[in-house]
Formats: C-alpha cells, structure tokens, sequence
C-alpha cells in the first residue's frame, strides 16, 4: 500500500516536529556545541543524541506534484516509518534526520529510552528489520546518495581512518587555512540539500564523546549483506 501525497498536503504538514517520537525527542539551549570531540578524549559512554536536535529545519518542497509514500514499511518493535517516508519524500531532511536519531534510541532498548541516548554498546540490540527500513528509505528518497549503508562504504574507502572518512562525506569545513569539523549545533554547518551535500553525509551521528558509536553502526550485522535492501 502506498499513499500519494499532494504538495498541499506536504505544506499542512507543517514542521516535521509533529512527526518526531514525542517521548524521544528532546531540545536543549546548547550554543555551538560540536558534534565532534578529538579521540583523545573518548569515553566508553559514547551517546547518539547527546545535545538533542539541531536547529536546523528543512522547507518541504512545494513543486513536488505527487509523491508515492511507501506504507509497508515493517519494525520489530511497532516503529511507525511513514512519518520519515513522509520528511524524505519532500525534502525535509533535517527533520529526517533529528527523526532517524530519535528513533535509534526507540530501537536501543528501554535503558537507552530511558536517557535519551544510545552507548556505542547498545548498537547490537537494534533490530536489523529496522535498520534495513531506516536504510532502504534514505535510499530510495535520495537516490542513493545518504544512508548507513552509503557511510560504510566511504569507511572502507577510507580504510577505517576517521579523519579521512569525515573529509570524504563532507564532515569537515576550513576556517582560512585551518581544517576542522563542522559544527551542528548553534548556526548548523550541515547540508540538508540532496543535490549539495556529498554521498554519505546524512544521517548525522554524535561523535561528540567518541568514534565508537559510529563504528559500531557501521559495523552493524545488516550490513553483512545486501539483504536490506529487499523491498517488503
């Protein structure tokens, strides 16, 4: 079953906040906090959401006529995925993206409903079911350009080297002659645009205390294979 959504229904829909976990989802006053923190400073608690959502809100796309939003969209834990069908479809990729995080925490487990965030060790109990329709829907709505799936195959690009990976999928920024990474809190240096940013760049994942969350994402079981990407 699918549903065909109208560009006017796309501008009710308003902001894609409606559409987030309302347990989850939750805002902070973090002033230009990064999502990064050197690894010298890494601690076994790496978190997925550590200072809650970015500022940054997408505009829906208003020439989109008609888009088909997959409804068949299956969760071993109940998870409804039309909302993120419903963001990617019409371009609201920041609220995809803030949604996808929020819903990691879902997937983690109880404990990890419970903080908020998600350690790097909780990773394995995410069902691979819902990853693969996490994953198959930022493909489809992106034509393959973001996606988990997409990041691991720049990891090994990269040959597991972090910083490398990060200039890769567009994670780092200059300031005149000095490279660092972009923030994502404050003014988001980000790109919420499929035809700007490079391959790999969505979804975000806090890095803020750590490499080992992201990792451990992309080390996941459901990416073992090409199985995800069967449709349901």
């Amino acid at each position: 079953m699918r549903i065909l959504l109208s560009a006017a229904a796309i501008l009710l829909a308003g902001s894609a906040n409606a559409f987030a976990p309302a347990p989850i989802c939750r805002h902070h006053n973090v002033a230009a906090s990064p999502l990064f923190m050197s690894e010298a400073a890494t601690v076994e608690t790496t978190s997925m959401a550590d200072a809650g959502k970015p500022p940054a809100e997408s505009d829906a796309d208003a020439n989109v006529a008609d888009v088909e939003i997959p409804t068949k969209l299956p969760s071993d834990v109940g998870m409804d995925y039309v909302p993120l069908a419903t963001m990617l479809a019409t371009g609201q990729l920041a609220e995809a993206d803030q949604f996808t995080r929020d819903a990691l925490i879902v997937l983690a487990g109880s404990k990890a409903k419970g903080r908020s965030f998600v350690y790097w060790t909780e990773v394995k109990r995410i069902p691979s079911t819902d990853l693969a329709t996490i994953e198959r829907l930022w493909n489809k709505f992106s034509n393959g350009k973001f996606g988990y799936s997409v990041q691991k195959k720049k990891w090994r690009q990269s040959k597991g080297d972090f910083e490398a990976w990060c200039k890769k999928i567009g994670w780092t920024t200059t300031d005149g002659e000095v490279e660092r990474k972009k923030r994502w809190f404050g003014a988001s240096e980000f790109i919420y645009d499929v035809k700007k940013a490079p391959e790999g760049h969505l979804p975000l994942t806090s890095a803020l205390r750590g490499t080992s969350l992201i990792k451990e994402l992309l080390n996941h079981p459901v990416w073992d294979n090409d199985d995800w990407k069967k449709e349901p």
